[in-house]
């Protein structure tokens, strides 16, 4: 009768609970005083109430009297078929007084509140950093233990987080779950697909705070904000080098090592990078896929373009730091500043003249070889020089350019 009428008599004297029956307080009891009675036989873990004890063997005996009607799963706990006949009915009866989501289960509800009190009970021991989630302080830990219980069956490599596990034997399986519903390209991870579509939608959240340019991905941005910074954390251990990109570093550390796996399949030369043989192939396709917008002239590289424009715009960004002499393009003034130094790094090998320029030893070099490749349409003679061969053209033209 008195779950009917509501009365309580028997209370706790130390929180002042009230309880129905006299057992449901002595049970309760135990919370105060940490009396556990019950113990596993098992693993001698202890509990406060039989029912939690019976309950906990199920662990051990492998017991689950619980079944699904639907798809037939089983539970060792009723409460956990209950929660889980929701995935079937979709119910979601916990709902967010915030922003009213609906959640299937209680305690996702407790963990999503946490979003809009930023409560974050659970801390690191070791850095104290601070998680919503126990289990998201569990993974955290692995940081500083180290431990990687979640092992590839293919190649063994380890794993921290399950989730990584699963991800990365996409590789063996080559499975491609997420498609993009624009160009129906696939990927394998989902956080790819979401970053592809900006390629569709043109959204770049990632801005830097220095000069506003904006970025489709984080980590793009975190590389860029180096050209502010000057930080550049990958270093050259043969030469201490170092580089604010690890890509770079890697195609550096090929110097070193003299590797060049990527071979032209025409004349079978060989490149450390492969962005250099795509535009080595121009040699043999004769591609030119760069062109000036002011004379239609078309080069196979970038770069080439950049300077060509330079004789349209008369832009001579490159500056003598001697004779504040301007030039167009930066070997040019590497090859000007020679002059103020008077280094000549090229070297005949046979009578050891030296040059600043490696033009220079090229048509020195004609005088002990004998070379003469620039030759006369008219009568067929030969010079070891292109300004030779101009000024004899004249013989044939009449040109007189020089007027006393």
């Amino acid at each position: 009768m008195r779950v009917h009428k509501g009365d309580k008599p028997y209370q706790c004297s130390e929180c002042l609970k009230c309880f129905i029956e006299k057992n449901k307080l002595m049970t309760h009891m135990r919370v105060h005083t940490g009396d556990k009675p019950y113990q596993c036989s098992e693993c001698l873990k202890c509990f406060t109430e039989k029912n939690s004890l019976v309950k906990h063997m199920r662990v051990h005996t492998g017991d689950k009297p619980y079944q699904c009607s639907e798809c037939l799963k089983c539970f060792s706990v009723k409460g956990n078929l209950v929660t889980h006949m929701r995935v079937h009915t979709g119910d979601k009866p916990f709902q967010c007084s915030e922003c009213l989501k609906c959640f299937s289960v209680k305690a996702h509800l407790v963990t999503h509140m946490r979003v809009h009190t930023g409560d974050k009970p659970y801390q690191c021991s070791e850095c104290v950093k601070c998680f919503t989630e126990k289990n998201s302080l569990v993974k955290h830990m692995r940081v500083h233990t180290g431990d990687k219980p979640y092992e590839c069956s293919e190649c063994l490599k380890c794993f921290s987080v399950k989730g990584n596990l699963v991800t990365h034997m996409r590789v063996h399986t080559r499975d491609k779950p997420f498609q993009c519903s624009e160009c129906l390209k696939c990927f394998s991870v989902k956080g790819h697909l979401v970053t592809h579509m900006r390629v569709h939608t043109g959204d770049k959240p990632y801005q830097c705070s220095e000069c506003l340019k904006c970025f489709t991905e984080k980590n793009s941005l975190v590389k860029h904000m180096r050209v502010h910074t000057g930080d550049k954390p990958y270093q050259c251990p043969e030469c201490l080098k170092c580089f604010s990109v690890k890509g770079c570093l890697v195609t550096h550390m090929k110097i070193h090592t003299g590797d060049k796996p990527y071979q032209c399949s025409e004349c079978l030369k060989c490149f450390s990078v492969k962005g250099n043989l795509m535009t080595h192939m121009r040699v043999h396709t004769g591609d030119k896929p760069y062109q000036c917008s002011e004379c239609l002239t078309s080069f196979s590289l970038k770069g080439n373009l950049v300077k060509h424009m330079r004789v349209h715009t008369g832009d001579k960004p490159y500056q003598c730091s001697e004779c504040l002499k301007c030039v167009s393009r930066k070997d040019d003034l590497v090859t000007h500043m020679r002059v103020h130094t008077g280094d000549k790094p090229y070297q005949c090998s046979e009578c050891l003249k030296c040059f600043s320029r490696k033009g220079y030893l090229v048509t020195h070099m004609r005088v002990h070889t004998g070379d003469k490749p620039y030759q006369c349409s008219e009568c067929l003679k030969c010079f070891s020089r292109k300004g030779h061969l101009v000024t004899h053209m004249r013989v044939h033209t009449v040109d007189k350019p020089y007027q006393c």
